[in-house]
């Protein structure tokens, strides 16, 4: 799908943030003193970004999970496999949903409903085995928010366009990117119309990406300097702190 782009100028703003990690104190952007700005794309994230999701994370179709009852050798370290309607079965409790759960909530729904067939006392584990719902959130100004699959190679255009493209009234210059690398909650302004232009390349979209376009709450981590840069070299990035 051919995704609209705006033809104003193309301007990029720096951040408000410090961003600690710098070596050297670049020279104040905007009028801002002590500004730090990486002027580049986002690092690609770890494998540990993207796969030690903890007990926060939330299960999906297809996921694998290693579920234990402590004292039931039968139902020590069971290796289970989520289908796709986010349901699975487990002995003494049968089908279970628990699409949209964490480990946690999946150990106490198990033990509530072991408890409901008379098993005294049951204290379940539940661990992720493997992980195959990948996942992006792309919300902001485009046609149909949401969380999608991140397929194969994925940039921010392919993502902008898997939301059925910008919302009627979308700002193409404010883009921001938010990522973990390496434990480090992250953000880059992008402009889409500087991409459309050849400034820069497309840039690269990973699992747990969360893409907000034209949303002025995310567009607020810039906005000290807003137009008193315009940098089309490359976006820009900030650590949030």
């Amino acid at each position: 799908m051919r995704i609209p782009m705006k033809r104003e100028a193309v301007a990029l703003a720096a951040p408000m943030l410090m961003l600690g990690a710098c070596s050297t104190t670049p020279e104040p952007i905007g009028g801002a003193p002590g500004l730090q700005v990486i002027e580049g794309t986002l690092p690609p994230p770890t494998g540990a970004d993207i796969f030690d999701v903890g007990e926060a994370y939330a299960v999906g179709p297809f996921d694998t999970l290693k579920i234990g009852v402590f004292g039931i050798p039968e139902l020590t370290e069971r290796t289970v496999r989520v289908d796709a309607n986010g349901l699975i079965a487990f002995p003494l409790v049968g089908s279970v949903e628990v699409q949209g759960l964490t480990p946690a909530q999946i150990s106490d729904l198990i033990e509530a409903r072991l408890r409901a067939q008379y098993v005294r006392d049951p204290r379940v584990t539940t661990n992720l085995e493997s992980i195959e719902n990948r996942t992006m959130t792309v919300f902001g100004q485009v046609q149909l928010p949401g969380v999608y699959p991140v397929e194969g190679k994925t940039t921010l255009i392919k993502a902008v366009a898997k939301a059925r493209g910008l919302a009627e009234f979308a700002n193409a210059r404010d883009v921001v990117i938010f990522r973990t690398v390496q434990g480090q909650r992250m953000a880059t302004l992008y402009n889409l119309d500087a991409i459309s232009r050849g400034y820069y390349d497309d840039p690269r979209i990973y699992p747990n990406d969360t893409v907000v376009v034209g949303d002025s709450d995310s567009r607020r981590l810039f906005q000290d300097v807003v137009g008193a840069a315009t940098l089309v070299a490359s976006p820009l990035t900030i650590l949030l702190q």
